[in-house]
């Protein structure tokens, strides 16, 4: 039911249920929040986002108030202006002003507030706190003095992920954002995923950087650089660079990446296809002993911490394969480079993920050779950019590089892996090949594309119907492994990413994105999926080249030896 409000001095149509920040969105206005969360339950604590309306005696905040026929509101009057300004001065009158050195520097939420309310001298002069930086996790680093109590990280962690690594402790004046006994985050349930980063207004969460290392293997003559890279990563960096998205620049990042002085680039699309033929050999075998049913798939560390510590009864149905990440790790230390005349211990494999959770991943036990680490050093897509810029790498006067080597061709299919539904949909195509002999009769699976966090589909291979699902955020994946605990056995396969819309959403990706970069993202993969020639994993010649040289087969005795983990190690390791 639509009714007439006044904005501003100007009449406005509302419709009930919404509330005051609600139509202030839709006709373009702008009030600044620091708690609100789009999509989410508002909670109206920060009161950064008030207005004035007439007949109430207090300001009153937009987010949480519902609009009502007759209303008038002002949104920037000198009340609410000197409001919101004292609200900003009394954040920073605690707050650390190192901003020079903050790794949001230009990118603050609270900075942001600073400068929109013109407050250039501080007014107010509260207690600094002088609080531990939590560096005990492998990718992330909390710095409790830089919060502002917004609550963002707490509503993602509980209600996006499932997870609940963080909340509030203590009360009153006393309270602030911690962990389970105060302790940090690598011994409660974190999982590494850095979706609390991606929705931090502050310099209170940030990745773990690894950017020194790069830059010391890049400088040191006796060390041999590669990098690789994620399928989520070209359009990421092409949008931060404005470079159109939809525009697949998978050519002049490697160019880049050759000028900034690595010696190999390598597509991790390549690794992607072959974890597909793996897992796809693997499936065949557990539907031939009806064992260990449905599959889930193993590609993402958080996930398969998530499973760990709250499902260690599942286990058994995760997919034995490494990650893609690990898989090329492991194949430039033992077959790639050495074919190049460099031994192991001189590489430095360097990944580049939309993701926090591979660094931790490249530092668990199970996925190393005794001391040696299969992936040298990980870098999220923002630690990129931040290198691109600091190296001078100008993209407009690159040529763009094709792949210098075999290793360097990727079907689309791999590429896929970077959005939630694409790893199944890659996997579910040679599927087909290995267990009929045919290609799918679609390539293309409309029910496991779009941003649905849960997606169901029902693909017929030869006479068999399979039911496949893929989700992401965690707490999608806790409710359906809820509904397979309490008896559901339907599914074959699960897809698992636990970042929203998977990898293209990741810890790593740029702050501040929105629907808009997010499907942008996905067009970009998508558009390589049509125009590519090599669409199915199985006709990809660097892999069917592979086992015939170096692995034999899928699921062979070498195969297992060199692309599969030992899920007898745990993470606690």
């Amino acid at each position: 039911m639509l009714f007439d409000i006044e904005i501003n001095n100007q009449p406005v149509s509302a419709k009930r249920g919404e509330t005051i920040k609600n139509v202030l969105d839709r006709i373009g206005i702008n009030v600044p929040t620091l708690c609100y969360l789009n999509g989410f339950t508002p909670t109206g604590g920060c009161r950064m986002c008030v207005v004035e309306v007439d007949g109430a005696t207090e300001l009153v905040p937009s987010c949480s108030h519902p609009v009502t026929e007759w209303m008038k509101i002002r949104t920037h009057s000198p009340r609410v202006l000197k409001a919101r300004k004292v609200l900003v001065e009394l954040l920073l009158a605690s707050h650390h002003d190192d901003c020079l050195y903050c790794d949001r520097n230009g990118m603050c939420g609270l900075q942001n507030l600073a400068a929109e309310m013109d407050i250039r001298e501080r007014k107010y002069h509260g207690k600094r706190q002088h609080i531990q930086v939590d560096r005990a996790c492998q990718s992330i680093v909390r710095d409790p003095a830089k919060c502002v109590l917004c609550g963002r990280c707490i509503r993602v962690c509980d209600e996006v992920m499932g997870v609940s690594a963080i909340d509030v402790i203590g009360r009153g004046c006393d309270s602030k954002i911690g962990t389970t006994y105060n302790k940090g985050l690598n011994i409660n349930t974190c999982v590494k995923c850095g979706q609390c980063i991606m929705v931090c207004p502050t310099g209170a969460l940030s990745e773990k950087s690894q950017l020194q290392s790069v830059l010391e293997a890049l400088n040191n003559p006796e060390v041999y650089p590669v990098i690789q890279f994620s399928p989520a990563v070209p359009a990421s960096v092409g949008e931060d660079l404005n470079i159109k998205a939809s525009k697949d620049i998978l050519n002049l990042l490697r160019a880049a990446l050759k000028k900034m002085g690595f010696r190999q680039v390598f597509d991790l699309s390549m690794a992607a296809d072959l974890t597909i033929m793996e897992e796809a050999a693997e499936f065949v075998e557990r539907m031939k002993n009806r064992d260990k049913l449905p599959m889930l798939t193993s590609c993402c560390p958080s996930w398969v911490k998530f499973l760990e510590t709250g499902y260690p009864d599942m286990l058994p149905k995760l997919s034995g394969c490494a990650s893609p990440q690990q898989m090329m790790g492991r194949l430039i230390k033992n077959n790639i480079t050495s074919a190049a005349g460099q031994k192991a211990e001189n590489i430095f494999v360097v990944s580049v993920m939309p993701c926090t959770a591979k660094k931790y991943e490249a530092d668990t036990d199970r996925m190393k050779d005794g001391t040696t680490r299969m992936v040298d050093a990980v870098i999220t897509t923002r630690e990129l950019i931040k290198l691109i810029r600091m190296l001078g790498i100008d993209f407009s006067s690159l040529e763009p590089e094709a792949g210098a080597t075999h290793f360097g061709i990727r079907s689309s299919a791999g590429n896929l892996f970077g959005i939630s539904g694409g790893h199944l949909e890659g996997l579910l195509r040679s599927i087909s090949f290995l267990m009929s002999g045919q290609e799918l009769s679609s390539l293309k699976i409309s029910e496991l594309r779009g941003l649905k966090g849960r997606k169901e589909a029902r693909i017929k291979i030869g006479k068999v119907i399979f039911n496949v699902a893929a989700v992401s955020g965690l707490a999608n994946a806790r409710v359906l492994m809820e509904e397979i605990k309490t008896g559901r056995d339907d599914f074959s396969i699960i897809e698992v990413m636990a970042c929203p819309n998977g990898c293209i959403n990741g810890g790593g990706q740029k702050l501040n994105s929105d629907e808009k970069n997010i499907r942008s993202r996905m067009k970009a993969i998508y558009d390589v999926d049509e125009e590519e020639i090599i669409r199915v994993a199985h006709k990809n010649p660097a892999i069917v080249d592979l086992y015939e040289r170096f692995l034999a087969k899928p699921g062979s005795d070498r195969s297992k030896e060199l692309l599969y983990v030992n899920r007898t190690k745990t993470a606690a390791e």
